[in-house]
């Protein structure tokens, strides 16, 4: 949809130019905070299933990955402190309008996965998610706002993770795909604003 990229480019091309300054001092407080980059890149899986690196701000110590789970659960002792601040309020997302604006992502659509997790998808399921651009927000992200706070409450976080929660997203995805259109991405825009306001609503079927 040639009017989807067009809006994609657009939305984020402004946030990144109106956000300018609190980028800097994000970038800042992430540096000073805890020794290693600014940023954390992650290989996910986007449109085609063709493989790209995801933009985040880093909110972990350096060489997290290899000392635990690939998910974070509720206050995981790897997390900095900016991180756990920055990860209450999203703000570790905002470097992947850099992502949209290459043509990785879209500002809306199905939360990329990192290749160890799209390969558990049905294939049925997998040709429908993966049939479009992975976005910043959807539905998904909505329902589960306190993903790592449920998943911390689980006595076996990544078996919730893989048998409950990434079929339910799942299925989100999938009501996204059979009937997105520019109005119902301005839907899920607005209410993923009210919820990082503090107005939380509860996601509703497309």
């Amino acid at each position: 949809m040639w009017l989807k990229r067009a809006f994609d480019i657009a939305f984020s091309a402004t946030v990144l130019l109106l956000l300018a300054p609190l980028l800097a001092v994000i970038a800042l407080w992430v540096r000073c905070d805890s020794p290693g980059p600014i940023f954390y890149l992650q290989g996910r899986v986007g449109r085609h299933g063709q493989p790209f690196r995801i933009y985040k701000f880093r909110t972990m110590q350096v060489g997290a990955d290899a000392a635990g789970p690939h998910i974070t659960i509720g206050r995981d002792a790897r997390i900095t402190r900016a991180g756990h601040v920055l990860r209450r309020a999203k703000l570790d997302e905002l470097p992947q309008f850099a992502n949209v604006l290459r043509g990785d992502m879209s500002v809306v659509g199905p939360r990329p996965e990192v290749p160890r997790y799209v390969a558990l998808y049905p294939t049925d399921v997998a040709a429908q998610v993966l049939s479009v651009r992975p976005g910043i927000t959807d539905l998904a992200s909505l329902a589960f706002r306190n993903e790592g706070d449920l998943l911390a409450r689980s006595d076996d976080p990544e078996r919730t993770y893989v048998q409950d929660i990434l079929p339910a997203k799942l299925q989100y995805a999938c009501q996204y795909v059979q009937t997105r259109s520019l109005w119902l991405d301005l839907s899920i825009i607005v209410r993923t604003v009210a919820t990082l306001a503090g107005s939380p609503r509860t996601p509703r079927s497309p």
